[in-house]
């Protein structure tokens, strides 16, 4: 039986391969996708979906914890797992049999089984019928990634969780270790503790969320710790010692080893590249630390062959999978594409508080020889956050002196990773102090927060 020939094939359906192929069909392209397990992928079945579905169930029940603040009563407040799991898995199958629907709209073939790579334009799917032989001139990998597991460290479903586990919990923790404090990590914290896990978080680097601004960190840091976390900085977790419905961790700090006891630990301490099977090496193609080397328009060097999203490296972010899948696209179909900027991607984390960034550290900004300016303003300052009852948080911009290029923002508070795009896009504007200190922002607002930040950057900050 002769292959199947397309104009492209994308191995993956994850935000970055369901994307490239539905704009690779809009403009023409005859388009396959080779998808292994769910249409979607990660993000939309175990990852930045359900874990927002969780998380907003949280921020319900904390809200409801809180109701005498705002003059209402609810008694016997409590929650069903269950059922928040339940809500949770509803809405990545609604999102998940969405894509699917895009697919037909779009007239995109879609074939279920695991792809390799035997040579340059060719696919070979292992299907539930056997083996299918597909074509193409441009094949898209878009494999995306999945959660690391150190020696010693293994997850097992039961004591020892990774975020899949964690997603679809077969029980309440009582006590929590997560190990790790990037985004997955104090998200789980966050959710878990909220609904009334004793959590401990264990970060090896110096503070957590440790690719955030230092003073965004030691913000977040504090309100954790009000919350009842416990926050092991410069700590490493040695080795799991299970035993029946318990682990003992061996938590190296100071130089010395503590043992901990706790009933569950996650695990979040970085994700793999899917780069395994797929026959890159024989391809030529080159593989760092897991992750596929590619150029700035996810060229692998191997003609023909691209590389989107997770395995392609860091930030190892949705929307700049999914970017990166438009820009391929219309790269393979002639058009004058516009290559990822890294330091243009906005970062979030949903935890409570919210953390938000795009851009420049102040740290950074210093390191790469800017004379800069810092501008900072508090929630406390804010009508609309102290009417929502949510005064703690802070917005802080930093500069170009010299030139008043927006060099980074970041933020930590309520509802900032809705707010930072108002950033992402005046750093893709262009946009200098002048044209944000001139925008009219909304009254009342959160985003007037922004402006004053801007303000307090130069000196003219009026409500502090």
């Amino acid at each position: 039986m002769a292959a199947q020939s397309y104009d492209v094939i994308v191995i993956g359906a994850g935000p970055g391969g369901y994307v490239a192929a539905i704009r690779a069909a809009q403009l023409g392209l005859k388009t396959c996708v080779v998808e292994r397990e769910h249409l979607g992928g990660i993000c939309l079945n175990w990852g930045c979906i359900p874990t927002k579905a969780l998380l907003r169930s949280s921020e319900v029940f904390h809200l409801m914890e809180r109701a005498k603040d705002f003059g209402l009563k609810a008694e016997n407040i409590g929650y069903d797992l269950d059922a928040v799991v339940k809500r949770s898995r509803g809405v990545a199958k609604q999102l998940s049999s969405g894509i699917g629907h895009l697919m037909k709209k779009n007239k995109i073939d879609v074939v279920m089984g695991e792809a390799s790579i035997p040579s340059k334009g060719k696919v070979s799917v292992k299907t539930e019928k056997g083996t299918q032989d597909l074509t193409a001139k441009h094949i898209v990998l878009a494999t995306g990634a999945r959660a690391r597991e150190l020696p010693g460290l293994e997850a097992d479903g039961d004591l020892v969780w990774t975020y899949k586990h964690a997603l679809d919990p077969v029980r309440m923790p009582k006590k929590l270790l997560v190990i790790g404090s990037g985004a997955i990590g104090i998200e789980f914290a966050s959710f878990y503790n909220t609904l009334g896990a004793e959590t401990t978080v264990v970060e090896v680097m110096d503070r957590v969320l440790p690719v955030e601004d230092a003073e965004i960190s030691a913000f977040a840091k504090k309100s954790f710790v009000k919350q009842g976390m416990k926050i092991m900085e410069k700590a490493m977790v040695k080795k799991l010692d299970k035993g029946k419905g318990k682990v003992t961790a061996h938590i190296e700090v100071g130089g010395k080893v503590e043992k901990h006891d706790f009933d569950t630990v996650i695990s979040a301490v970085g994700i793999v590249g899917n780069v395994e099977g797929l026959g890159l090496e024989e391809l030529g193609v080159k593989v760092d630390r897991t992750h596929v080397v590619t150029d700035e328009y996810c060229r692998t060097g191997v003609d023909g062959l691209y590389a989107i999203g997770d395995i392609a490296g860091a930030p190892w972010l949705a929307h700049k999978a999914s970017h990166e899948g438009v820009m391929v696209a219309e790269l393979i179909a002639g058009k004058h594409a516009h290559p990822v900027k890294p330091e243009s991607i906005a970062g979030c984390t949903y935890c409570q508080p919210q953390v938000a960034s795009v851009g420049y550290t102040e740290a950074k900004a210093k390191e790469l020889g800017y004379d800069i300016k810092v501008g900072r303003f508090p929630f406390i300052g804010n009508g609309k956050a102290i009417a929502l009852g949510e005064a703690e948080g802070m917005v802080k911009t930093i500069f170009d002196a010299k030139t008043g290029e927006l060099l980074g923002a970041h933020m930590v508070g309520a509802e900032v990773t809705e707010l930072i795009q108002g950033y992402v896009v005046g750093r893709q504007l262009e946009t200098t102090e002048e044209d944000l200190m001139n925008t009219v922002f909304p009254h009342p607002t959160l985003s007037e927060m922004m402006h004053e930040s801007v303000l307090d950057a130069f000196d003219r900050v009026i409500h502090i």
